[in-house]
């Protein structure tokens, strides 16, 4: 939650931002399988009803692994529902045509992989996608070990130093941009920060 708090509170101080969490379904979800199940769908989306019925006037998801249950989410709920990472690959297909994105949580990548190529596609461009997983980072990182998991992050970047943008796969990943940037010469896009100005623009709409 800190990295969409920071990114909140720079860019959007006058909204009031509350995080519902349910830190058992990153654990269940890497326990489903390529295929999300009916059942973790339903208790996603549970998530979006109770925002509803709080008074949210929009919300913005910050897990990536969730593709479907955030269509669902978005066709039942009267208020804009924006994927994690929506706002970011914009930015990035118009940065160029080769793209890397730097992930920690391997079941997310299919998802958003196909997310990049529709939005890529509706926006009638040619950019592609190159992914690599940092293994043991995320697992560092729940153990609070931030560090090493920005380490092992930014050890991997050079791969795509000759690409026209890195993304930050995920919302925690987020955290690794500095050591990240220090690493290549080429733009470094992070999640929250496209996130928080897309969802301030829709809740104005």
């Amino acid at each position: 939650m800190e990295p969409i708090k920071s990114a909140m509170s720079r860019l959007w101080p006058e909204a009031e931002a509350v995080n519902l969490l349910d830190d058992g379904l990153t654990i269940d979800r890497a326990k489903d399988g390529p295929e999300l199940s009916e059942a973790l769908i339903e208790r996603f989306v549970d998530f979006g009803r109770y925002a509803s019925r709080i008074g949210a006037d929009g919300i913005l998801i910050t897990c990536s692994a969730f593709g479907p249950a955030i269509d669902r989410m978005a066709a039942e709920l009267p208020i804009p529902v924006l994927k994690p990472n929506e706002a970011m690959f914009r930015e990035a297909i118009a940065a160029g045509r080769r793209i890397g994105m730097l992930a920690t949580f391997a079941p997310a990548v299919s998802t958003m992989e196909e997310e990049f190529a529709q939005f890529t596609a509706e926006a009638g461009a040619f950019s592609t996608l190159d992914t690599i997983v940092v293994p043991e980072a995320i697992d560092l990182l729940r153990r609070g070990d931030a560090d090493t998991h920005n380490r092992l992050v930014a050890e991997m970047a050079p791969k795509f130093a000759q690409h026209d943008a890195i993304m930050l796969a995920h919302f925690s990943t987020s955290r690794a941009a500095d050591a990240v940037r220090r690493t290549v010469g080429v733009p470094v896009l992070a999640a929250p920060e496209a996130a928080v100005g897309r969802m301030r623009t829709l809740v104005a709409e």
